[in-house]
């Protein structure tokens, strides 16, 4: 190769938006008009600068996972939503060279059509679909056919001509409630009515963006206040299907789409700031390729370095894990080839790049927080408490919630990344659900979970006692020693006291394609005697603090106490040297239990705010309830977001 080619192609894999005229394939080779945007530079508060050195990781993951999903075997098909996955894919298999296959699919006529006859055939009905239709018009369009790219023009330019979800469907309606609950027949209108964060994202984005490309100025205005509500949502009371494992991705991907390609700088802005806050949100979660709890919409698989569909792909943005993503998510292609980066203190903050320990508080709202009256107050208070070497979070809130995961541990792993440690209360295997009966007090490192048979309404109606389930991998050591179970990983260590608990027991998991998932972790098992109530505490401990293990375990036996004399009014206390460090009262009204931390009682009322650590020379994050300023230091690198005073610019403008 010659020297100004090499040079060419290092420059290219630094900053590859310097120029949209050349790209990097996964191959190395240097590749013409690869449709990559020019990134927006020297605009202010419109993007995020990067270091080269930022920049170059990012490139050298996203070469990674052009790699990794190049010359497959197929890409699907277009029936239903299913370009959720085939589209991506065939844009990936583009940027790996392959574009004459790639762009035959991308316009191949749609298997429903006959559906989308008033749309020129254009499938614009389906939430997922349009995330994907919406990158191919603007970024892959000028490899379009151009017949096919005016079809997708006059098509959207029909569909934006009125609200699509007011439009009753030509052939269906406004749907007659049969079918699958994302089937045409069943929801009717034009477009898909479904309205989880993600859905809704898909949805919004995309009518605005087809309505300003199209001139439909009443439908895009519309949605244009419909997309500042939601993220003045974001700012002010949180997001109502957060932290998702499994669907936090899905809603960042559309912001993408906004963010990318709205020619409105107000909305590009909007874009930008619904970006920048759930990539904040991510890096809270976010810990060596982990995704850590509590989290809501949770399916019970994702305990697990780069288990979480989130974790794999907020890791082209933050890194920080020694293995490769075993499994890039598809939702990547939307990451590799826009224009956003997220601000580098929010890179800092997902790699933990701060003082340490830090408790951060934080609430999240309803998970319908656009219903009214849902904004009123949080609906759940979560702790976290990040150590040198671990982060521990749980949820507290005054209702089961069958989709939440209540609690995860995440410690340091130089193999892997991470360990897991879960517990919950069930059957089989530690799965998720914040359950009936259960209440989870946390003060730093300290934690006190405790159980109720008399308000566990499920375990009564099925006539069994509820049983303790703890995950851990199978390289924790584990000991038994005066009553206490101690678990020692790598460089963080636990003692859980129990609370009328049996023994453990290591059972399997009954669920094949579970056990095979889990197969690296091992399952206890531990139940409860005849007594009303019954739980653990949990004590968590490292190096900085403990100095070794045997001294952890030294400490727990000798320092620590388990105050059980008012267990039959459900009250628990965790005491160090006779000094109540926490204590837990079970709550007959509600899952809102009452605390004491330190002798002091929690006031769950005076801590709203969506993210605080009450620290704060040493806070890396805070977000106040409704005041929509989010600021983030993470050593010497800053960010601050003042929402509300944007939207108070832009309503004087």
């Amino acid at each position: 190769m010659k020297k100004s080619n090499l040079l060419l192609l290092i420059l290219i894999g630094l900053f590859p938006f310097a120029s949209k005229n050349y790209s990097v394939l996964a191959s190395g080779k240097l590749e013409p008009k690869i449709p990559v945007l020019t990134r927006v530079q020297n605009q202010e508060n419109l993007s995020n600068s990067w270091t080269p050195k930022l920049e170059a990781e990012f490139q050298k993951r996203a070469a990674f996972t052009i790699e990794y999903f190049a010359n497959p075997k197929n890409y699907g098909n277009n029936h239903g939503e299913n370009e959720k996955r085939s589209y991506p894919q065939a844009m990936f298999d583009f940027l790996a060279g392959n574009r004459e296959k790639a762009i035959a699919f991308l316009q191949a006529e749609d298997q429903q059509r006959k559906n989308h006859q008033h749309t020129e055939g254009i499938d614009y009905y389906f939430s997922f679909t349009l995330k994907g239709q919406i990158r191919k018009y603007f970024l892959f369009g000028e490899y379009l056919d151009p017949q096919y790219k005016q079809r997708m023009y006059e098509g959207a330019k029909k569909w934006t001509k009125n609200d699509p979800l007011s439009v009753p469907h030509p052939i269906y309606g406004y749907g007659d409630g049969s079918g699958r609950d994302w089937s045409i027949q069943r929801r009717g209108f034009w477009v898909d009515g479904r309205n989880t964060d993600n859905l809704r994202a898909m949805r919004e984005t995309s009518v605005y963006l087809m309505a300003e490309e199209t001139g439909n100025e009443e439908t895009r205005l519309l949605y244009k206040e419909k997309i500042r509500r939601y993220v003045w949502a974001l700012y002010n009371i949180g997001m109502g299907e957060w932290d998702s494992p499994v669907y936090h991705g899905h809603t960042f991907a559309p912001y993408l789409n906004l963010y990318d390609f709205a020619q409105d700088q107000e909305v590009k802005q909007m874009a930008k700031a619904a970006l920048d806050w759930m990539s904040a949100a991510a890096a809270i979660k976010y810990y060596r390729g982990g995704w850590g709890g509590p989290v809501k919409r949770d399916y019970g698989g994702d305990n697990l370095v780069f288990g979480a569909a989130a974790a794999r792909t907020f890791w082209l943005y933050f890194g920080d894990n020694i293995q490769s993503n075993s499994k890039p998510k598809i939702d990547s292609l939307h990451f590799i080839t826009s224009t956003y980066r997220p601000p580098p203190a929010i890179v800092a903050l997902a790699k933990k790049q701060f003082s340490k320990p830090v408790e951060i508080l934080a609430t999240k709202p309803l998970y319908e927080n656009w219903k009214p009256g849902n904004d009123q107050q949080p609906g759940y208070w979560e702790t976290t408490f990040i150590g040198e070497t671990y982060q521990m979070g749980s949820i507290a809130s005054t209702f089961a919630d069958g989709d939440v995961a209540p609690f995860k541990l995440m410690a340091y792993n130089s193999k892997i990344g991470v360990d897991y440690f879960v517990a919950n209360t069930g059957e089989g295997w530690v799965r998720q659900g914040k359950n009936h009966g259960d209440q989870i007090g946390q003060s730093q490192n300290l934690l006190i979970w405790l159980h109720s048979t008399e308000n566990d309404a499920n375990s009564a109606s099925r006539g069994k006692k509820t049983n303790f389930l703890f995950q851990l991998p199978n390289t924790a050591k584990r000991e038994i020693e005066e009553d206490i179970w101690f678990f020692k990983l790598e460089k963080t260590w636990l003692a859980v006291l129990p609370i009328n608990l049996n023994k453990y027991q290591i059972v399997d998991i009954p669920n094949q394609k579970k056990a095979q998932r889990y197969r690296q972790q091992t399952t206890l098992k531990a139940t409860i005697n005849s007594s009303k109530y019954s739980g653990f505490a949990l004590v968590v401990g490292e190096a900085n603090q403990y100095q070794n293990y045997e001294n952890f375990k030294k400490v727990i036996q000798q320092e620590f106490q388990l105050d059980l004399s008012k267990i039959k009014t459900g009250q628990v206390s965790l005491k160090k040297n006779q000094v109540n460090k926490l204590s837990l009262t079970f709550n007959q009204d509600n899952l809102l239990p009452f605390l004491k931390k330190n002798n002091t009682p929690y006031l769950w009322q005076n801590n709203f705010a969506i993210y605080n650590s009450l620290q704060e020379e040493k806070s890396p994050i805070y977000l106040g309830w409704k005041e929509g300023n989010l600021k983030i230091k993470v050593n010497n690198l800053k960010f601050e977001n003042n929402f509300n005073s944007f939207l108070k610019n832009s309503t004087n403008n």
